[in-house]
Formats: structure tokens, sequence, C-alpha cells
């Protein structure tokens, strides 16, 4: 994490954006705060931000609205904020495109924690300039970009990293406790089969038929193999 990251906070808390905005500009960050998604859209279109913390439920539109907008032109990383209970919201956050997720209330150390998890990552993806080619598929580290027959494709920052992670393993099996390790280790996740959500991700992506999959392979009761080869 660089000590001038630029995070665009959308809360519409006020009470809550000035003390988020406090503390993360006392950690090192420049904030800047929208209190609604039109207003978060805006500003992303005519600034340059390094991460996006986003409530999931504003005012005039719904923060997964805003997530699949800004996803399909974009993959900043995404820190959702959740008020709701229920998994399935998570989940569908993590499959149109969030990064990560943290339920109200929260703790701003682990906001904190959690949005220098996913700059991080972002970092670790792009430290080796060396693209990686397989078959049709090409992913530059560098400048971390994707792409399918020539084709860009867009995941997260997270997914980003699994795929480099999977990639660099081509070939072995790896469970999802090894990927957590190998994606620093960190327990950012916090309810079961996170990992399957975004490797479906990656795999809408990459893959020619995501339901038979035939780059990233389940094996049962054991987790996920890069195939180098294509039969």
């Amino acid at each position: 994490m660089h000590m001038t990251d630029r995070i665009l906070l959308v809360e519409d808390d006020a009470r809550l954006a000035e003390m988020l905005s406090e503390y993360l500009g006392a950690a090192g960050f420049r904030v800047a705060t929208a209190p609604l998604g039109a207003t978060a859209m805006q500003r992303l279109a005519s600034a340059s931000y390094d991460a996006v913390v986003l409530d999931l439920m504003l005012p005039d539109m719904d923060g997964l609205d805003v997530c699949r907008q800004l996803r399909a032109k974009s993959s900043i990383p995404i820190l959702m904020l959740t008020a709701r209970g229920d998994a399935t919201d998570r989940i569908v956050g993590l499959e149109i495109g969030a990064d990560d997720y943290l339920p109200k209330p929260f703790e701003p150390r682990e906001l904190l924690a959690r949005l220098r998890a996913i700059l991080r990552r972002r970092g670790s993806s792009a430290s080796d300039d060396r693209p990686l080619c397989f078959g049709r598929l090409e992913i530059d580290r560098a400048a971390r970009a994707l792409h399918v027959d020539g084709s860009p494709r867009v995941i997260t920052s997270y997914q980003f990293a699994l795929l480099i992670a999977l990639t660099e393993n081509a070939g072995r099996v790896l469970s999802r406790e090894t990927l957590m390790d190998l994606l620093k280790g960190e327990q950012l996740e916090a309810f079961d089969r996170s990992i399957d959500v975004h490797v479906s991700r990656i795999r809408a992506a990459i893959e020619d038929d995501p339901k038979r999959p035939r780059r990233i392979i389940t094996v049962r009761g054991a987790g996920y193999v890069f195939a180098k080869v294509q039969n």
C-alpha cells in the first residue's frame, strides 16, 4: 500500500462517513466521500481512485447496482459494507464483483486491515512483469490485465490474485486453505465456500463453458487445479 492511496467512501450516514474519513486519513489515506450512488459514479468518472468502500444500502440506489456498474468498466478494488445479515447478499456482492465485504457494525481497525489487504493483493499481483500464457489465455501481471483470444476480461483484484495463485501452481491441486495461505493467509472471508464463489467468477471470465470448466478443475474433496494443457 502507498501512503497516498486515494479511497472513495460511499456512505450516506454522514456521521459514520466523517468518522471513517478521519480514521483512514490518520492512517495515511486520502479519502473522498459520496453520500449517493449517483454521486459516487460521477466522482469515479472524473477522478482516479485506488479503492472504493461501498455501503450496500444507499438512499438513491442499491449498492449492488453501483458495484455492478462499476465492475463492468473497471477492476478497481471494492470493499462492500453491509448491514444485512443474509449470507446471500454477501455472496451476490462477491459474484458481481466486490473484492471483500464487511458487515456492520464493525471496528474501524478491521476496515483498515481489510482495505490494506485488498490494496496489498493488487500490488503483489503486479510484482512480476512477465505475462503468463496458457493457450488462448494471457495474464499480464504488470498491467493487471486478463485476455482471452485477445479480448479483455474484467475480474476483481481478489480474483486476479487468486487466478495468479492457481496459474503459478498449474498442474498442482490446491486446497482452499492453501489458496488462502497463498493469498497472504489473511482471514478475510467470513463464510464457508467463498473461494468457490470467486472461482466461479473467474471461470465465467475465462472458460468457454463455465459449467464444464477445462482450465480450473474441481478435484472433489481436495480443492482446485489449474490445467496446464487442455484436452
